[in-house]
């Protein structure tokens, strides 16, 4: 299992490096790094940093555009989270899920690339018994393949 999430996480960073897009949340200790945001369908790996060994929850999350305007992104979807972690002692590696709402802003025409990035997602454990509502806050950067002409 830790070789097929290993394989996932680098095939979703290499794939399409040049339009990937790196997002850090600093209220939540999360990065994520996602495949092309601007497309219809994207997929998104979160992972968590507030701990170095305790905990390394990743969520994976793929992603749909539901509304892409100029300024403004709005997406929703579905993550899966899991710890490899859990496996040293004897836990099942699935954590929970979770249901993405979104929005991803680019707030200075200047700095295209920039965009700020705003998430609600209800979260529930494996079971289903408990959860939580998260909200993200967060600056995202935007890799592009080769710059486009400013007009």
């Amino acid at each position: 299992m830790k070789h097929i999430v290993t394989v996932l996480l680098l095939g979703i960073s290499f794939s399409a490096f040049s339009q990937a897009s790196v997002a850090y949340y600093p209220f939540n200790n999360l990065v994520t790094v996602s495949t092309n945001a601007d497309r219809a369908f994207w997929l998104d790996a979160r992972l968590q940093t507030n701990t170095v060994f305790g905990s390394l929850s990743t969520t994976i999350c793929p992603l749909i555009n539901v509304a892409r305007k100029p300024q403004v992104n709005y997406y929703t979807g579905l993550g899966v989270r899991f710890n490899v972690l859990n496996n040293l002692d004897d836990r099942d590696i699935l954590e929970g899920y979770s249901l993405h709402v979104g929005v991803r802003v680019r707030p200075l025409p200047m700095l295209p690339n920039l965009r700020v990035a705003f998430e609600i997602a209800p979260y529930s454990r494996k079971d289903f018994k408990t959860g939580n509502l998260q909200s993200f806050l967060g600056l995202v950067y935007q890799f592009n393949k080769k710059p486009k002409p400013t007009q």
